[in-house]
């Protein structure tokens, strides 16, 4: 764990649930920082520094590709 990288930072718990589904489909290896912490007191969230996404170096490119889809090439809408 000691050699995996931040590659985002979220502010709620609410934005990371399905991020965990998509990146357990491809099976890699990830955990997010602080959120534990960020599910018992929200509000301490922004003092943490936010939800960290640390994965492994390795897994990189695939990652930034799922975070790139998730933003702009998904059907979810505010309804």
């Amino acid at each position: 764990m000691e050699r995996f990288i931040t590659i985002a930072v979220f502010d709620y718990i609410h934005e990371i649930e399905i991020l965990k589904h998509r990146l357990d489909q491809e099976e890699l290896q990830y955990f997010f920082a602080n959120e534990i912490m960020s599910s018992f007191a929200p509000m301490y969230s922004t003092a943490l520094g936010g939800i960290k996404l640390k994965i492994h170096p390795n897994d990189f490119t695939t990652v930034k590709t799922i975070l790139h889809e998730m933003k702009y090439d998904n059907n979810l809408r505010i309804v």
